[in-house]
């Protein structure tokens, strides 16, 4: 079987939406021979807005993609997220991309999956995978068609149905979907004052009911499904009109829909994030409801911490457990998520109990650190991933900070490890092919140097050499020069 299909790819990526994307990019910047698979022939048309948090957008800067995407989207505060409770922003967020940016869901596929692109990963569409089956050098992967590819890993970014996970046969446990709602994009025929004040009136008592205004008369329309027929079926402007006039007397005289569609809130998570040399990521691994706009960011995060791991797997210098890691540090992520919009579910229901509960955390988000910790929580900015005792930046994201030579996300834009050195004295030695040095004693920090991960978080804060080297061979393997015996102090 080998002989028929040489291993030509590195890594094989089922599916080409933003995780899938976002991950092939990330392996593309460590040389890394990636295949895109996307079942669908073109992309998405329905025009449906997404949200890209805090973290996103730092990913984003850290990458150099910042400013091609901000063009195509609009920026709002990054207030009232959760549970759609109207607070304000809480003052002084730690960052500097402390906004939500609303963008098309088609746009920010076609951005991430053309950086992919530039890179070098191939994207081949219409293409399904139908089988797969692995052994100790690879993954052999069979398409619809019949086809057969050969890979050393397989990555499915194959959405809420993931064919990858079906044939790895891993549980995806949760709850079902209970409750229906309606969404779409589409003009109204009243005036926006009427509408301002009867959205006002009616969210009184219906959280999940909203329309809100995109500009040119073009409004987002939320509204709950009850008794809208089979879900197999997509909805019709009718059921809108329906459901509008049940819920708010009106059905605002909508026409002209851009795209409809109904989402439920079953929430479900992976048991694994990984068998072997196949491993699953964004919704494949998780779904929830979109409450909170977490769904796509949390796919992005996904592929940033899978990207930098699964390539130095592929370039032979990975520590031992490195690529576990992934599910160690995903997995409870994704939990906390599932939780939160688990919570925000129960804010947005009309039974008395569930109301009292939103006006008590409604007053209590007018604690500021409580309003915070919800942002930070909702925008992933707040995660501190388990590296053992330490200081608590230890773990967590370091914001981008002046540095001498401009940003710190602008040093990250290769995807490597970053030393960044307010002393002078240390060295990356023998791993100067893998991390960077920056020796700047003028950098924003109030400690004297951290060493960064490729995704940016705080894998080490010292000054000592030799507690710094342990640190980077836990993170980078063995000193390229190991080998030749060099003192990598000198």
């Amino acid at each position: 079987m080998h002989s028929q299909h040489p291993t030509i790819f590195d890594v094989i990526i089922a599916g080409c939406g933003p995780t899938g994307a976002m991950l092939a990019a990330e392996l593309r910047l460590h040389d890394v021979r990636v295949l895109v698979l996307e079942k669908e022939t073109e992309p998405a048309s329905f025009v449906r807005i997404v949200s890209l948090h805090m973290r996103s957008l730092e990913l984003m800067a850290m990458r150099g993609l910042l400013d091609r995407i901000l063009r195509h989207g609009r920026r709002r505060p990054a207030g009232g997220l959760f549970a759609a409770i109207p607070k304000p922003v809480p003052k002084g967020l730690d960052s500097p991309y402390a906004y939500l940016l609303g963008i098309r869901q088609p746009v920010i596929e076609r951005l991430l999956a053309e950086h992919a692109i530039e890179l070098g990963a191939q994207v081949r569409r219409g293409c399904a995978v139908a089988g797969l089956e692995q052994d100790d050098e690879g993954v052999t992967v069979e398409l619809a068609g019949g086809e057969r590819l050969r890979s050393r890993y397989l990555v499915g970014c194959d959405g809420a149905r993931s064919t990858v996970r079906k044939l790895l046969g891993v549980g995806f446990p949760g709850e079902p979907s209970r409750t229906e709602t309606l969404m779409g994009e589409m003009k109204v025929g009243v005036p926006q004052e009427e509408i301002a004040a009867k959205v006002a009136e009616v969210g009184e008592t219906f959280q999940r009911f909203w329309l809100r205004p995109f500009g040119e008369g073009v409004y987002s329309v939320v509204v709950p499904a009850a008794g809208v027929s089979d879900r197999a079926e997509p909805p019709t402007l009718e059921d809108f009109r329906r459901q509008l006039r049940a819920v708010a007397g009106t059905d605002f005289g909508v026409h002209s829909p851009r795209w409809l569609s109904r989402f439920g809130d079953a929430t479900r998570l992976a048991e694994r994030y990984r068998v072997g040399r196949v491993l699953l990521a964004g919704d494949a691994a998780h779904i929830h409801p979109p409450t909170g706009g977490q769904g796509l960011n949390l796919g992005v995060q996904d592929a940033v911490n899978l990207g930098w791991k699964l390539a130095a797997q592929i370039s032979g210098w990975a520590p031992e457990p490195l690529l576990d890691t992934y599910q160690a540090e995903r997995h409870p992520v994704a939990e906390d998520v599932l939780d939160n919009t688990r919570a925000q579910m129960e804010l947005h229901s009309t039974e008395p109990g569930a109301r009292a509960v939103r006006r008590l955390l409604t007053e209590l988000m007018d604690f500021d650190e409580v309003n915070r910790h919800l942002i930070e929580k909702i925008t992933a900015v707040g995660i501190r991933y388990d590296f053992g005792e330490g200081p608590d930046l230890l773990g967590r994201r370091l914001r981008d900070i002046d540095v001498k030579q401009g940003s710190l996300y602008g040093l990250l834009h290769r995807g490597r490890g970053l030393l960044l050195d307010r002393t002078e004295r240390l060295t990356v030695g023998g791993w100067s092919d893998r991390v960077d040095h920056l020796a700047d004693p003028t950098a924003a920090l109030d400690v004297p140097c951290v060493l960064l991960r490729p995704d940016g978080h705080v894998a080490w804060i010292g000054d000592d050499q030799r507690d710094l080297d342990d640190h980077l061979s836990r993170w980078f393997g063995r000193r390229a020069t190991e080998e030749a015996g060099e003192n990598p102090a000198g």
